[in-house]
């Protein structure tokens, strides 16, 4: 039962980009080791400002 909600969760948590932050930084670091890594707090100011510019196939 454990092991259900855990995949729940884990799918859950990916569709709604909560993970996002966490996916950006391991590929900064494999790909891009000499990159400054931004707080988490910049990733998502930068993440919302480029969502708001180009909303692209949103409904809102």
């Amino acid at each position: 039962m454990r092991a259900l909600l855990r995949k729940a969760y884990w799918y859950v948590a990916e569709m709604l980009g909560e993970n996002a932050y966490r996916h950006y930084v391991e590929h900064l670091r494999a790909h891009h080791p000499e990159a400054p890594v931004p707080t988490e707090r910049e990733f998502w100011r930068a993440k919302w400002a480029e969502q708001g510019a180009n909303p692209g196939a949103r409904c809102c």
